[in-house]
């Protein structure tokens, strides 16, 4: 990844470019084209997919007709405070305030605009949300989600430049005037712009980089996207932009294994726990899946299996990642502890002293040795359901330093003149570490600031 000077000839010329096509850069896109832009999408993979196809397409907002209609009160300031609460304050509470109050018309406007047909789930909440506002499409799935966005930029004929990866910068005084980008076949291209909003994601598929900010997920399965390489990371650092909590990342506590499926964090928040190789909790799971995730790495063999029942198993049956998982057999089901364990090879009077132990503390409402508190969390009951897990690292959090407008700040504090973030190239609202990560962060980032960043490219990009 280079920056270089733009005394070049450039092969075509758009008011914005856009290099990343995820959830973020088709956002922005949209979002630029209806500023009045013409729009060019530059994507290194064959068709839009990004990380935003490996995840569960979740995006929390607040405040939405759809928590209206299901009768949920919720807020952007409610919203906010859960963010700046589970990063311990450490994220910038007016980038915090912006996205909170952001991401609820970014779901509308797809809505309404481009006909994506979101729902709120109501029947479950991830640790440290004080409301439900989970918003999905209706496989709850990415996959989806980056379909039916990709859907929309090619209905509103914005061009994609699909196996284009770009892999140089040119700038001119501090602002960028284009980019050079490469064909599988060698040959290269040029394209001038106006403005250009970086959304190629963060560093989480480039080994040196996560050794150095995420040691304890070095050797982790990355459940991101391998293009993540921190190309906006790095050009940013070249062209002087400032970096923050480059530590923060999502990792993830329930993959399972070794099928590499995504298991919902519902079959822990209804009532199930994990245990190791010997039967035993080892950790409080109500903390959230990213902290689980080098919890889970810590144990035997760097697996647990998570035990919940039946009843958990219908609600998680709502997103495709589990129906896949039970597809696939990952899914063990049993209609007895002693059957459960057998198939699952674990130690039966260990389990049973496991599962009497949590039950037991669910009746009193009590808190166990780890601090989980049980009050309120549902019995389980046969038949059981378990599955075999691994933790893994999914995207990166910090970035780049963005204002308001989306425009990537330098170190001494002043907008780089037409450079935009979004997505997980810009700082987000996460902190450092895992313990950070809300929920639907990540989507949040990639939705609300996809928005913001394309409409302020393409204002700048029709002057």
């Amino acid at each position: 990844m280079t920056i270089e000077p733009a005394a070049v000839p450039f092969d075509i010329e758009v008011p914005v470019a856009v290099i990343g096509a995820g959830a973020a850069g088709l956002v922005a896109a949209l979002a630029a084209h209806e500023a009045g832009a013409e729009v060019l999408v530059v994507e290194r993979d064959p068709v839009p997919r990004g990380s935003t196809a490996l995840s569960a397409g979740l995006i929390p907002a607040p405040g939405t007709r759809w928590q209206r209609e299901a009768g949920l009160a919720d807020s952007p300031e409610l919203f906010a405070a859960d963010i700046m609460a589970k990063a311990k304050n450490e994220p910038d509470p007016a980038l915090v305030a912006r996205l909170a109050g952001a991401v609820g018309p970014a779901l509308e406007w797809l809505a309404q605009r481009h006909g994506l047909p979101f729902s709120v789930i109501t029947d479950f909440r991830y640790p440290g949300h004080s409301a439900n506002r989970m918003h999905g499409l209706p496989s709850r799935s990415g996959e989806e989600l980056v379909d039916r966005l990709a859907r929309a930029v090619e209905a509103a004929g914005i061009p994609v430049l699909c196996e284009a990866t770009v892999d140089t910068l040119y700038a001119e005084t501090g602002a960028i005037r284009g980019l050079g980008l490469v064909r599988p076949d060698g040959s290269r291209e040029r394209v001038g712009c106006r403005a250009l909003v970086l959304a190629c994601n963060g560093y989480g598929g480039n080994k040196a980089l996560v050794a150095q900010h995420v040691p304890e997920l070095a050797g982790a399965l990355y459940f991101g996207h391998e293009g993540n390489q921190g190309d906006a990371l790095l050009w940013g650092e070249a062209l002087g932009a400032a970096t923050r909590h480059l530590s923060g990342h999502q990792g993830h506590g329930s993959v399972a294994h070794p099928h590499g499926i995504l298991v919902t964090w519902a079959t822990v928040t209804e009532g199930g726990f994990q245990v190791n190789a010997g039967g035993r909790r080892f950790s409080d799971e109500s903390r959230g899946y990213s902290e689980q995730a080098a919890e889970v790495l810590r144990q035997p063999g760097g697996t647990a299996v998570t035990v919940f029942d039946a009843r958990i198993a219908g609600i998680a049956r709502q997103f495709e990642d589990f129906r896949r998982a039970e597809g696939a057999g990952a899914i063990v089901a049993a209609d007895t502890l002693a059957e459960l364990a057998g198939r699952l090879h674990l130690p039966e009077d260990a389990l049973a002293a496991t599962l009497a132990e949590v039950e037991a503390l669910k009746r009193e409402g009590g808190r166990d040795g780890f601090g989980r508190s049980f009050a309120g969390v549902p019995a389980l009951s046969p038949p059981y359901r378990a599955v075999r897990v691994t933790g893994a690292l999914f995207h990166t959090q910090g970035g780049l330093v963005v204002d308001g407008d989306a425009r990537v700040l330098t170190v001494a504090g002043a907008p780089v003149p037409n450079l935009f973030a979004a997505g997980g190239a810009a700082c987000g609202v996460s902190g450092t570490g895992p313990g950070g990560y809300l929920s639907g962060n990540g989507l949040l980032a990639a939705v609300a600031l996809g928005r913001i960043a394309g409409r302020a490219a393409g204002v700048m990009g029709v002057r």
